[in-house]
């Protein structure tokens, strides 16, 4: 046959010398030994048993790390474990504590319903703080403050710390890391992060409602930044129209969709039973219930 030249010349490849040195075992070894089947055994048994020796070593390091959690006092059910489909598809993280800059002219009153609504599901352990530029938070501040002391605190169950502080800001705004200033903007937005956060029964990413949630809270968005009456009512109608004959905004079960409609129409006292439809109404006390506001 044609003789063909050596298209590759030969290199001379060094190995890296920072990984163990194993033996090929899938390859026979040499014909004239006679322990060749042996030689084989005796490196999978090597291998293996420095994998029993690895796992062993990470046990000892979990029970090292758990007694130091116990230790700390830190709570080992922080974090939620949930399906990808319960979660809508989001990667779960471990929960940061958050704070919340808030003026007291613009209570978050969602805090107070969230933290009553999942009081059986999970712990919104809020601790206020008034800072530097607010003389005096007023009256309604200081009750709102009365009425999250008195709801109790189970640290048996999964929770996330918030820390609200009073301050003279222009928007609510929330942090969830310290070390990157990406402040989340209205108590809406808020809402919507608390919901992925919190309980399994009010995330809303993975339901068949989840667009409807998310158009109720854009119009409890425009309502708290309406600048007339007038607007106010032409939002209150619109959400009357997405109630339907619903029970809730979010169906049967109430969402994070009621909290953000029940907390805007606290926050506007313009709003009164007189511009609210008879099924808003009803609507509202059966949220009442649930709230405790």
């Amino acid at each position: 046959m044609y003789e063909l030249k050596t298209l590759l010349p030969q290199f001379d490849i060094k190995l890296p010398t920072c990984m163990y040195d194993l033996k090929n075992v899938s390859l026979s070894a040499d014909p004239a030994t006679s322990t060749s089947s042996g030689g084989c055994q005796d490196d999978t048994a090597s291998i293996a048993m420095r994998q029993e020796k690895v796992l062993q070593q990470l046990e000892a390091l979990k029970a090292q790390l758990g007694k130091i959690r116990a230790d700390l006092g830190v709570c080992g059910k922080t974090v939620q474990h949930t399906t990808a489909y319960q979660n809508g598809g989001l990667k779960e993280v471990p929960l940061k504590d958050i704070v919340i800059n808030g003026h007291p002219n613009f209570i978050p009153y969602a805090l107070l319903a969230l933290k009553n609504a999942w009081r059986d599901l999970y712990t919104v352990n809020v601790k206020t703080f008034t800072h530097s530029t607010m003389a005096d938070i007023g009256p309604a501040a200081r009750e709102f403050e009365a009425k999250l002391a008195k709801i109790p605190v189970n640290n048996a169950l999964p929770n996330i710390n918030v820390t609200l502080i009073w301050k003279n800001c222009e928007h609510t705004e929330m942090i969830s890391s310290p070390t990157m200033y990406v402040p989340i903007y209205g108590e809406v937005n808020v809402i919507r992060y608390l919901g992925r956060v919190g309980p399994v029964e009010y995330r809303y990413e993975g339901s068949p409602l989840c667009n409807e949630i998310d158009l109720v809270l854009d119009i409890c968005y425009q309502l708290l930044r309406c600048s007339t009456h007038k607007a106010q009512v032409a939002m209150v109608r619109l959400l009357d129209k997405r109630l339907q004959q619903q029970q809730y905004f979010g169906g049967s079960q109430m969402s994070v969709a009621d909290i953000g409609v029940y907390s805007s129409l606290i926050r506007i006292p313009a709003i009164t039973d007189k511009d609210l439809t008879p099924a808003l109404l009803a609507w509202r006390k059966r949220a009442k219930l649930v709230t405790q506001i």
